[in-house]
């Protein structure tokens, strides 16, 4: 039943909703930027406090992991204590950390300030989709969800904001001042216009009659016993018209919530790692960890070395221009997202009106191989110093093929599996960070030891490829695969256990 209560986030007005999808987008942008922009500054890190490059990539590297480590404290916290609090307290202190990196003056204290905000910001990885949730209806989230996708994949444009700032004449310093600015642009949104979003609706069991102070008790079928029809249903009328007055802007500012009771801190940090047993999420964990590893890391890495030295001698302003890659992969993938809900209804309709998870697949394969040519081009091209076009055509054509698969394997993992969806995000977040600081920590050094072609065109690619050609797997036997999970004892323990479905 859908609920009367001004207060159901469900029931707000689009322009509310859709300023808090602006601000939890771009916080996604954001602090995605902000993690990957000094990809850039490699270089000059490594002169100014005296290492290595391999040493100097670890600022991006490590809080790269703490980016996704922090969703497994993040996440708990929002569903015990609210989304409100959390994303005001993340963007408080990832503002702190952003500006002790604009102040540092060694290279321990720009890590320490790096892994701050990075741990800080990770909970826009899941926080934007559990929004999502709350605020829109389940016929239009798929749509929402693609706007907040673009803005985390542009994210990784970082790197081009980056490399123009050396221009600014404050070094790498300039780069952290201005996303300081814009993050505490963003705090102040997020405090007048990101209100709570929990709500509890109405239990099946009796009518709930909502208070001034938006609490609810519910009169079970007992309570209603011993008087006549017309009482009972005199009083159901009377419950019914009982809706509470919209709270005030000034009531909505408040950066607290109530406690909830019903949500396990501990349990919910255990339970996530369950879902690393599930195939599908599995393979979603790998996708999207191989897939930031290369565009995130490896791009990122190897380019402004490239691009600086001969043949190309660009100037190291310029070292961020590769983020234009992204641009084009993700600009010429973004208009054909439509193809998969297409592609799923025709085979839903030749197959008597039945939907089968599996439907959506079919249009992955294209970017199975189109992804793998891309690190091909591009290694062969860093390899044998052929012509800057090569890396754009490389970085663009991975790119392309990243969005389908970050796009319709999550969709895969979700119609598959009945699943606690915040906990499962947090197994993703956890298990693609990790996988991608492996594809990037020691980068610099393999491609030195044996070339761009052995580790880029060769080992990655074959990982990549290997990654992808899951997809004929999964269009094969994923029904039978996911028939054999629900009669396992991870299976029953979820739906013994589970607290929020994404069902209105």
């Amino acid at each position: 039943m859908l609920s009367t209560d001004p207060n159901d986030p469900l029931q707000w007005p689009n322009w509310k909703k859709t300023m808090i999808l602006i601000i939890v987008s771009l916080y996604s942008f954001l602090s995605n930027s902000a993690l990957l922009g000094p990809s850039v500054y490699i270089g000059i890190f490594a002169e100014t406090f005296k290492i290595s490059p391999v040493v100097a990539s670890g600022l991006i590297s490590y809080p790269n992991i703490c980016y996704g480590v922090g969703t497994l404290i993040t996440v708990p916290a929002y569903l015990k204590f609210g989304r409100r609090p959390v994303m005001i307290l993340s963007l408080v202190v990832y503002l702190a950390g952003l500006i002790g990196c604009g102040c540092s003056t060694s290279y321990g204290s720009l890590m320490a300030c790096r892994l701050i905000h990075a741990l800080a910001s990770g909970v826009c990885e899941a926080l934007p989709v559990q929004l999502v949730n709350d605020i829109f209806f389940l016929h239009e989230r798929g749509n929402k969800l693609g706007y907040y996708t673009v803005c985390l994949c542009w994210g990784s444009t970082g790197p081009l904001y980056a490399g123009y700032m050396l221009a600014g004449g404050y070094s790498w310093r300039l780069f952290f001042y201005v996303e300081t600015a814009f993050a505490g642009l963003l705090l102040i949104l997020a405090f007048l216009f990101v209100e709570e979003t929990t709500y509890k609706r109405n239990s099946p069991d009796g009518p709930a009659i909502p208070n001034p102070n938006g609490e609810k008790r519910v009169f079970g079928h007992d309570e209603l016993d011993g008087k006549s029809s017309e009482e009972q249903v005199e009083r159901v009328v009377e419950v019914e018209t009982m809706v509470p007055p919209r709270r005030t802007f000034v009531q909505t500012l408040k950066p607290w919530s109530g406690i909830n009771k019903d949500e396990s801190f501990f349990l919910t940090m255990g339970r996530s790692f369950s879902y690393f047993l599930v195939p599908a999420v599995l393979w979603v964990v790998a996708t999207y960890g191989i897939y930031i590893g290369l565009g995130a890391l490896v791009f990122n890495y190897t380019f402004p070395s490239i691009i600086v030295a001969p043949p190309y001698n660009w100037k190291q302003e310029n070292a961020g221009l590769i983020a234009l890659g992204n641009v084009i992969g993700y600009g010429l993938a973004v208009p054909l997202v439509w193809t998969s809900d297409r592609l799923a209804a025709y085979l839903t309709k030749r197959n008597g009106g039945i939907r089968e998870a599996e439907m959506r697949l079919g249009v992955l394969i294209p970017a199975a191989f189109i992804a793998p040519a891309g690190l091909i081009v591009y290694g062969y091209t860093a390899q044998n110093q052929l012509h800057w076009i090569g890396y754009f055509a490389g970085v663009a054509m991975t790119d392309w093929g990243s969005y389908f698969f970050f796009t319709f394997t999550l969709a895969y993992a979700v119609d598959s599996y009945n699943a606690n969806v915040s906990e499962m995000l947090i197994a993703m977040c956890i298990g693609k960070q990790m996988i991608s600081f492996a594809f990037g920590i020691y980068v610099l050094e393999w491609v030195v030891e044996s070339g761009y072609v052995t580790i880029i065109a060769g080992v990655f690619c074959g990982v990549l490829f290997a990654n992808n050609a899951f997809v004929f797997l999964f269009m094969w036997k994923g029904k039978s695969i996911r028939k054999w999970m629900a009669g396992t004892w991870l299976a029953r323990w979820h739906r013994g256990t589970i607290k929020q479905v994404m069902a209105h």
